[in-house]
């Protein structure tokens, strides 16, 4: 009786190298830049609570310490994504992570610097500043948790103005971009906090407001169309290095002019897409969000 037929195994030529694994300790380096996102939302609010009239620097230290995590929850994600590290519990630390530093911590700042030094002389309207601040501190945090937690749970979320297919938008202003915008304007004062009632004012209809931002459905740009790894990265490099010469010698007018025009081009695509939608209504196309963690 012949002998059954066997299926020959392919064999690897002769000088073909095996594919490298990634090394266990590639999978740590996404996490190492989020705990450093956390470290620096600790060091704020610790900053935060040293804080008063006399000793204002400590808010501008906290407002610094929130833009560095913001730059360190951006790497985070594309390193995991870079080196195909990506992960469930990377995932769930970074969002850990973003409610502590840019939920609490300028939740807190805010409150802080906006109304917590305001003049005692204002009598029974700043008790009542102090409590309305606090109302839209909190819910500044709250959206920012919302925001985070519809992320979280949503594979495919539809915007109210879709724009073209792709990953190139948020669904409603991301909570590092809305920490940032508080961060800025608390540097671009120096740390110096709010002396009068009518800032005090516009001041919470600020924080209102990017807290309806981060829960909206309006889109804003993710800048995850730019590729890094690109054959023609030069025109990246001259262009990154000219904004951090920029950030280090005018930080506080840089970053604000940053964060308006962020918010701003939120609301000018939203504009856009209602004047196009009364002429002419097209039919949403197929939307899929920017990943945000990692």
């Amino acid at each position: 009786m012949d002998d059954p037929e066997v299926s020959e195994v392919p064999r690897r030529r002769t000088g073909e190298k095996p594919p490298r694994r990634l090394r266990k300790g590639m999978y740590i380096l996404p996490s190492l830049f989020t705990t450093a996102n956390i470290a620096f939302g600790y060091y704020a609010i610790l900053q935060i609570t040293h804080a008063t009239i006399a000793d204002s620097w400590h808010f501008d230290n906290a407002a610094k310490a929130i833009g560095f995590a913001v730059m360190f929850d951006g790497l985070d994600g594309r390193i995991a994504r870079m080196t195909g590290t990506s992960s469930d519990f990377g995932r769930e630390l970074d969002s850990l992570a973003d409610v502590i530093t840019f939920g609490v911590a300028p939740a807190l700042l805010a409150w802080t610097w906006g109304f917590r030094q305001l003049p005692t002389n204002l009598g029974e309207l700043y008790t009542k500043l102090l409590q309305f601040g606090a109302i839209a501190s909190f819910l500044f945090l709250m959206a920012g948790a919302s925001r985070l937690a519809r992320f979280n749970i949503t594979s495919n979320p539809q915007p109210s103005n879709p724009g073209r297919p792709g990953k190139k938008y948020f669904v409603g202003m991301p909570i590092p971009a809305g920490a940032g915008v508080i961060a800025a304007v608390v540097h671009f004062s120096n740390g110096d906090p709010i002396a009068s009632w009518w800032t005090a004012l516009t001041w919470m209809l600020m924080v209102v407001a990017v807290g309806y931002l981060m829960v909206s459905t309006w889109r804003f740009y993710s800048f995850k169309d730019i590729d890094f790894r690109s054959r023609q990265p030069f025109r990246l490099v001259i262009l990154f290095g000219l904004l951090f010469a920029a950030i280090r010698f005018y930080s506080q007018w840089v970053l604000f002019l940053i964060a308006l025009l962020y918010v701003f081009s939120g609301v000018f695509w939203r504009l856009k897409w209602i004047f196009r939608r009364k002429g002419n209504p097209p039919p949403p196309p197929a939307y899929t969000e920017a990943p945000q963690t990692s």
